[in-house]
């Protein structure tokens, strides 16, 4: 039996790792479970009507380790990537290529095998007839440019399976980018810009008309993007520095620079980028993810604020869980006087907008 959409808006979400979740533990799409935190019945149940799907390759691990020892996601991610003193050296293309093309083939195969019930959105126009018809609505990100190729064969492959976003690093060090470690309380400013082949990319990717998400890069990274891109400025999971001092948070002036540019940022559900203290308790209440949406709104305004869970990747709110309690969090917004309007906007309006700025259609 299909679950009925809660009342609201469809929710359109920034950022999850939902594909390395279903490698890690062999569950189904399709079928409901304990773990994680999507799949199609609790989504629909939760009124989460799509999102980014992230393909996010994982450091080369041990030939003795499979695929699934490889994508220990949280825990072990994030103590790895804690201080750049303990990051692993670049990745190879291939080896990157290699495992993209893996990735991006089983979240593939997930909307072949829907029999209709996921599509994969390539325009704004699609994504709105998917929340507006109840498809479910993926959208093919890269979470690191690592497989991409410096003059750009890659991208054009790519494009053509249907990636439409890409960042530029996770918090680590490529040919392009330098990201920001899992530091707390750190200031985002941590390394390098771009490299030189970072700003061609930039390029390259605006020419495309990919979006370009800056959740993971620093802040000096940030700045240079800012000045070479056409296009709105975006942290898919990205919350305020200000309430949470993680390297992961924006800055005010980042904020200002989202807004000014007609970008948006999505609320990261990450406790240790909610807590004032960093720290990863589940023991973090949904008023917290208020207060940052709030925080964000008011530098911001009203349209430049979404959401951007870090699902299957990241430790939630025991009070939320996963999606399955997105209703949970609209009516803690709806109860703190936001409209139904402004439910809207966060829930999926300011993504269409900016996608439809950023991609043309």
């Amino acid at each position: 039996m299909t679950p009925r959409r809660p009342a609201g808006p469809p929710i359109f979400d920034g950022h999850n790792d939902t594909v390395l979740s279903m490698i890690k533990t062999g569950r189904s799409f399709f079928e409901r479970s304990e773990t994680g935190h999507i799949d199609l019945p609790r989504a629909r149940e939760g009124g989460l009507g799509g999102g980014f799907f992230a393909v996010y390759i994982p450091d080369p691990a041990p030939p003795a380790e499979d695929v699934r020892s490889r994508t220990a996601t949280l825990e072990s991610s994030m103590n790895r990537y804690a201080d750049e003193s303990t990051w692993p050296e670049p990745m190879s293309l291939e080896y990157a290529a290699s495992q993209a093309v893996e990735l991006l083939g089983r979240l593939l195969h997930v909307i072949e095998t829907s029999e209709g019930q996921v599509a994969a959105v390539r325009t704004a126009a699609e994504l709105q007839t998917c929340l507006d018809r109840g498809t479910f609505a993926m959208l093919l990100h890269f979470e690191g440019a690592e497989p991409l190729d410096p003059d750009g064969r890659a991208l054009e492959t790519f494009y053509a399976a249907g990636v439409r976003s890409v960042g530029l690093t996770h918090s680590r060090r490529n040919r392009y980018a330098t990201g920001v470690p899992f530091k707390f309380p750190s200031s985002p400013d941590t390394g390098p810009g771009l490299t030189d082949l970072g700003r061609a990319l930039v390029r390259q990717l605006n020419a495309r008309r990919v979006m370009i998400d800056l959740s993971h890069i620093n802040e000096k990274g940030f700045w240079d993007v800012a000045k070479i891109s056409r296009a709105p400025l975006v942290c898919t999971h990205s919350n305020a520095h200000t309430l949470s001092a993680s390297a992961r948070n924006l800055t005010d002036r980042q904020m200002d620079a989202i807004k000014d540019s007609g970008g948006i940022a999505g609320l990261n559900f990450h406790v240790g980028f909610l807590r004032e203290d960093g720290g990863r308790s589940t023991d973090t209440p949904i008023a917290r993810m208020v207060e940052h949406i709030e925080y964000m709104t008011e530098r911001m305004g009203i349209d430049h604020v979404a959401l951007g869970s870090d699902f299957d990747g990241a430790t939630m709110p025991a009070e939320l869980r996963d999606a399955a309690g997105l209703p949970r969090l609209v009516a803690a917004l709806a109860a703190r006087g936001h409209t139904e309007a402004d439910l809207v906007k966060l829930a999926h309006g300011n993504w269409v907008r900016v996608l439809r700025a950023t991609w043309g259609a």
